[in-house]
């Protein structure tokens, strides 16, 4: 089982614990009541143990009486009983979860897409967004509320540790409430099949202590700068020369976009591609050169045929963006 690291994961544990718990009570009681039942048919009172009664063979009204007991009381009431108890547990506990909550301070904006997570932060001095993709980071110990929507198909928001699954629907914004209790990464994953790519399409949320975040959170605000190292000067002409910037944004280099992942701090990210790589140079080399190889159906083209230096100099340039 996942071990719980939020409120709303500890109550959703909770209530399976608990249904599970309740069910095979159930199923004990009532496979003891057949065991008895098929060792009552098999050895009737005044009869050999083993010998099967004969068809036709009068049962004693006390017998009669005292099945009706057993049937009625084991077979009827009794899971009625469990089960009615167990359905308003699970609905009060369920009623708390999506209970609408005020939460002051951070709200953060998840659009799904095919197949990657859009991620806005609204940063509080300036009002304006924050963009970043496929990784989400908060600080421990504060609610946060989610607004989730999606801008093509279907999907779904699911971290098991933190909370439940919410779908996105196109349209439409849904809100979750998470909370992190303690620090750490923790996967994310569509839950809703969304297409060819569905399976590489992963979030990660990393709980970091309050300090810890506000100054992650403050270096996201600010625009990338001006690359020191020439293989990364370089990077960045080979950046514009490609027409990367008709799909992604570099705050402070690059013209703004709005169809890929935003890159402006694209260096200080967990993975690539959703999950797909650990971010690191080589994988950058290796997801620019080959993305349909890596991640088949991803709209961004393969880079095969770019030079071995030019690739070596786009991918230090990307990993330096922190």
């Amino acid at each position: 089982m996942i071990a719980p690291a939020g409120s709303a994961a500890a109550t959703i544990a909770e209530i399976g614990v608990v249904l599970i718990a309740g069910s095979t009570i159930i199923f004990i009681a009532v496979m003891l009541l057949l065991a008895l039942a098929l060792r009552r048919r098999m050895s009737p009172p005044g009869r050999p143990k083993g010998e099967f009664p004969l068809e036709g063979t009068p049962i004693s009204e006390p017998r009669r009486a005292l099945t009706r007991v057993w049937v009625i009381g084991g077979g009827v009431v009794f899971p009625v009983l469990v089960l009615s108890a167990l359905l308003a547990y699970a609905t009060v506990r369920s009623a708390q979860l999506t209970a609408t909550q005020k939460v002051d301070g951070l709200l953060i904006s998840v659009t799904a897409k095919m197949w990657w997570w859009e991620v806005r932060y609204r940063d509080p001095r300036t009002a304006r967004d924050i963009v970043l993709a496929n990784e989400i980071r908060l600080p421990v110990g504060r609610p946060v509320m989610l607004g989730l929507t999606t801008s093509d198909v279907i999907h779904s928001f699911w971290v098991p540790a933190l909370a439940g699954k919410v779908d996105m629907v196109p349209g439409r914004v849904h809100q979750l409430r998470i909370e992190a209790s303690e620090p750490g990464v923790y996967r994310g994953q569509c839950a809703e099949f969304c297409g060819e790519q569905h399976a590489k399409m992963a979030i990660h949320v990393v709980a970091l202590a309050p300090d810890d975040f506000e100054r992650w959170l403050d270096r996201q605000q600010q625009p990338a700068v001006e690359p020191g190292e020439a293989s990364a000067q370089r990077g960045l002409r080979v950046f514009k020369e490609q027409r990367c910037d008709a799909c992604h944004t570099v705050r402070g280099l690059a013209e703004a976009s709005r169809i890929g992942p935003d890159l402006t701090h694209v260096g200080s990210r967990l993975y690539l591609g959703a999950g797909t790589l650990l971010a690191d140079r080589n994988n950058l080399r290796e997801w620019i050169a080959h993305i349909q190889r890596v991640k088949p159906g991803a709209r961004m083209p393969s880079y095969e045929r770019l030079d071995g230096a030019s690739l070596h100099a786009l991918a230090t340039f990307l990993d330096e963006l922190k």
